[in-house]
């Protein structure tokens, strides 16, 4: 304990409030609430045996802390969530990074709301709903939204009707085609059909169409009666899981891979979707405190809460009664209760997200097996039918490019752990066979400029390359030369991948279906992509220029400014005289030039000539 701390912890107050942990580089390493700071702050520093590892862990970091004091615990719980959110201390629990996770925004803040996707939530008088961590299904949802309900998507109003319109997935109230009072209409139906509570949206579109039937709008009520008819399919779809009300049913599970929390949304007694978290930093917490930190931190953020949550263990009376109280405000309508079924059917689909959270975890697993037998695992395979002292952890991997020995290139790309480290990779212009094809010389100018004075610390655990028995000599000559005695070589024969060794007549065969040989396909096929994408880009810029070369009046200057405006051949193609004289050196006497060889040459393809 430091003096600071030492003197911090007289002088704590009896108030309830918030506590910041802070390692002796200023860091926030942890942030806790407390009914009484003065109580359980002292704890930390106290009787320090009965701490988990982790509290002793971080009690060991602590240098400094600072306190926040609240007039209520509620309040204290609010900062502690922003404040999780905002520093992501290394040892509080806390839900996989929600950056990335999108919002469903419904702008009912403007005269034509928008319905579209969003990462970012602000107080501006719109409808939010997620967060969801599907993105997939989000986007499913806006289709079928848009399909349903044809709302605009522009951001501006347009001063006439745009091809959404004319299309029919808009209404054009840029245009005075729909009312504001139809319009805001199909948004109610919108943020029923969000909250799930579809036989609303049902009987809303239904009565819409009675009235406009009986006034003879009979195209509006016959896509009224579509809109009707995809709902009624959507809603057969639903189960009916708990006869009524909304409820979010809770259900976690635990496995060395971590803690999975999963959610069932239940609205007006269906079953509209489910989502799943993972907690970092849970390892040595009880359930019960890893529950407590999700339900904090989940509802914290969620745009609905719903009046129950069913939760798949009983919390501490004081806890429970301090998230229903946090709860509560949040909602700001209704008491919101948090139950722990024993039986029924609340129980069995408490029980079903339980067993929805271990299945993710369990194919989690059997995914990290995998990847890692194709990665770490394929590597260590590799070293052994090699015969290498150690697995060759990074690999660097050279092939050759060319076209009848013109704009010949070499790309080396890096394999690290069994996967590509593409920071590294490198791609040559080979300067020594221009105009004629040699492999073999290639292969030893960039084995040349990769390795002669590079620092012995610096070389791979394995070089691969890309040829058969004369490219894996190219490279030998080289490679030995530079006075590297150790680092493995081997060849890769383009046919049957059979890798070559120094020394030995007879090539390695790896086993067909072995994790070995899928990884020596891999970087082949890398390197191989790499050197053939670095060829065409070269081989463009010289079509490019060829072309232009015969073209009156266009020299190295304008023919480098015209590529550097335009950027490809196509483009130039396409220009017109005015965009072409407004290059940089260009005038209207070249501009006109370049114009009329183009169309020269598309009347000849086209099988006129003009005389």
């Amino acid at each position: 304990m430091t003096d600071i701390v030492a003197e911090k912890l007289k002088l704590l107050p009896d108030s309830p409030g918030v506590y910041i942990m802070k390692d002796d580089h200023g860091r926030i390493i942890y942030v806790g609430k407390a009914i009484v700071l003065k109580n359980r702050v002292r704890q930390y520093f106290q009787n320090n045996r009965s701490h988990t590892p982790k509290v002793r862990a971080m009690v060991s970091h602590v240098a400094d802390f600072e306190i926040i004091m609240t007039h209520s615990e509620v309040e204290a719980l609010i900062l502690e969530c922003n404040l999780i959110k905002k520093h992501r201390p290394r040892y509080n629990i806390s839900l996989k990074d929600d950056k990335s996770y999108p919002y469903v925004k419904v702008t009912v803040n403007e005269e034509y709301p928008r319905v579209f996707l969003t990462h970012r939530v602000q107080k501006d008088g719109a409808r939010y709903f997620g967060p969801y961590t599907n993105v997939t299904a989000v986007h499913e949802s806006l289709k079928l939204l848009r399909r349903l309900f044809p709302l605009r998507t522009c951001r501006h109003l347009q001063e006439r009707p745009c091809l959404e319109y004319h299309i029919r997935r808009c209404l054009a109230p840029c245009a005075g085609k729909v009312t504001k009072g139809e319009y805001a209409a199909m948004i109610r139906a919108v943020l029923l059909f969000l909250e799930g509570r579809t036989e609303d949206v049902e009987r809303e579109l239904s009565q819409r169409m009675g009235k406009a039937a009986e006034a003879y709008h009979f195209e509006v009520a016959a896509r009224l009666r579509d809109q009707l008819q995809a709902v009624r399919k959507i809603a057969e779809k639903q189960n009916i899981v708990t006869g009524s009300g909304n409820q979010d049913a809770v259900g976690m599970a635990r496995s060395e891979v971590g803690v999975c929390v999963q959610i069932f949304f239940i609205r007006a007694g269906k079953m509209i979707g489910r989502e799943h978290f993972l907690l970092q930093g849970s390892e040595e917490e009880s359930d019960e405190d890893i529950l407590t930190a999700f339900l904090q931190q989940y509802y914290h953020r969620a745009t609905f809460i719903p009046q129950e949550v069913l939760l798949p263990l009983e919390l501490p009376a004081a806890e429970r009664e301090l998230l229903e109280a946090f709860l509560q405000e949040k909602k700001r309508q209704g008491r919101v209760s948090l139950l722990c079924p024993k039986r029924g059917t609340k129980h069995d689909i408490v029980a079903m997200a339980a067993g929805n959270a271990e299945k993710y975890l369990s194919d989690e697993a059997a995914r990290i097996k995998r990847a890692n037998e194709q990665t770490l695992g394929a590597v260590e395979e590799l070293g052994r039918y090699l015969g290498l002292k150690t697995p060759p952890n990074r690999m660097e991997c050279f092939d050759i490019s060319h076209i009848q020995g013109s704009e010949t290139v070499a790309s080396m790309v890096v394999f690290e752990g069994g996967l590509p480290k593409k920071s590294d990779y490198r791609r040559f212009k080979i300067r020594s066979t221009e105009g004629k094809p040699d492999d073999f010389l290639s292969m030893r100018e960039v084995t040349t400029r990769r390795y002669v004075g590079l620092p012995e610390d610096e070389l791979p655990d394995l070089i691969v390359i890309d040829g058969g028995k004369g490219q894996l000599s190219s490279a030998l000559e080289i490679i030995r030369g530079a006075g590297h005695k150790d680092v493995p070589v081997v060849g890769l024969a383009k046919q049957f991948e059979l890798v070559f060794t120094e020394g030995n007549p007879e090539p390695v065969v790896l086993p067909r279906h072995s994790q070995a040989l899928y990884l020596i396909q891999r970087i082949r096929d890398e390197a191989h992509r790499f050197a053939i994408t670095y060829h065409r880009k070269l081989r463009g810029k010289r079509n490019l220029v060829s072309v232009l070369d015969h073209i009156v009046g266009i020299g190295p200057k304008r023919r480098q400014a015209l590529r550097a405006h335009f950027g490809s051949l196509a483009r130039i193609k396409e220009a017109g005289v005015e965009e072409l004289a407004a290059v940089e050196g260009m005038n209207k006497p070249a501009a006109e030039a370049v114009y009329q060889f183009f169309q020269t040459q598309k009347e000849w393809r086209g099988g006129h000539v003009t005389l």
